[in-house]
């Protein structure tokens, strides 16, 4: 059995958030695991040694935790337990987050019928109570060819890094994680595409991502510099897309910039945004905003369905 190794970061949490996170690792149905769960909050956070004591008590000899001496961030972290990691595979949780227990087994059957570099599947995003406010998945992919799934990235993002399985020899042999206020998993994705990985999609949502109130780097004011600077790293691939597809991405990129600018309260900017958004393609804008609507209501009835039958 080829061993998988888990790599973790964390920062400024608290141990209830870890500890959800850590027993969804130690619940899965694949025994051959390897934890590395990098501590990457500053010296002097007061939870920290909580967070440390909290790891020994386990006595789990899976677990390897590092405290790294000054603060990383979230790429550079996760590159402290890609270089330290010893399995076969490589695949990512974030702290707060949490795997369903057939997760790893999945993915790992799936790599190896197939003899894929890099996989990712879909993932569920709830609240703070629990509810599922959306989903990622990919079924709109059409075709898994690296020059029409770079186009496909290019437009849509295929993303997600909980639910990233890398060969660990090719993950390690392209650097693992570039260093960006925000998109790591995109440029991360992108080298993969560009440097030939054989990338498969499984059709499964055995990860779950919590979304919580705050300020975050995915819904902060990085995520308007961040999302600013990825527009133009895109602006590179234009010349191989159609002028619809370029219209999709501009709407894309100022509908982002209307979220995030919602997020911090500049409600302006979001009216601004929004407009813009939808005069650079007013149909595609439309059906994005149905479909997203229609897949989180589809969800939660599906889950709701769900927990009556356990029930």
């Amino acid at each position: 059995m080829k061993r998988v190794s888990v790599i973790m970061p964390t920062c400024k949490r608290e141990v209830p958030y870890i500890k959800r996170a850590v027993e969804s690792l130690q619940n899965q149905t694949y025994e051959n695991l390897e934890i590395i769960i990098i501590d990457d909050s500053p010296k002097d956070y007061d939870k920290r040694h909580d967070i440390k004591e909290y790891i020994e008590s386990l006595k789990d000899d899976r677990i390897t935790y590092i405290q790294n001496e000054v603060n990383l961030g979230g790429a550079l972290a996760r590159n402290v337990g890609i270089f330290k990691a010893t399995g076969d595979y490589i695949t990512f949780l974030d702290d707060d987050d949490m795997y369903k227990s057939e997760k790893v087994s999945k993915q790992v059957k799936f790599m190896e019928e197939n003899d894929f570099d890099l996989i990712f599947s879909n993932m569920e995003i709830k609240n703070s109570k629990g509810a599922v406010i959306d989903v990622r998945d990919y079924h709109d992919i059409w075709s898994f060819e690296n020059s029409e799934l770079l186009k496909y990235h290019i437009m849509r993002h295929a993303t997600g890094t909980p639910t990233y399985m890398f060969k660990a020899e090719k993950l390690k042999e392209i650097g693992g994680f570039d260093q960006a206020i925000m998109g790591q998993e995109f440029y991360l994705m992108l080298k993969a595409i560009e440097n030939g990985f054989k990338i498969g999609y499984l059709d499964e949502y055995d990860v779950v991502v919590f979304r919580h109130k705050g300020e975050a780097i995915s819904t902060g004011k990085n995520k308007i510099k961040g999302e600013k600077i990825l527009q133009e790293k895109k602006k590179k691939y234009f010349h191989l897309l159609t002028k619809e597809q370029i219209r999709f991405i501009n709407m894309r990129h100022f509908a982002v910039l209307a979220v995030a600018s919602k997020r911090n309260k500049k409600y302006l900017s979001f009216i601004g945004y929004s407009l813009i958004s939808f005069t650079k393609a007013p149909i595609a804008c439309i059906v994005e905003a149905f479909k997203f609507m229609k897949t989180v209501i589809i969800n939660r009835i599906t889950l709701k369905k769900g927990k009556k039958k356990e029930s």
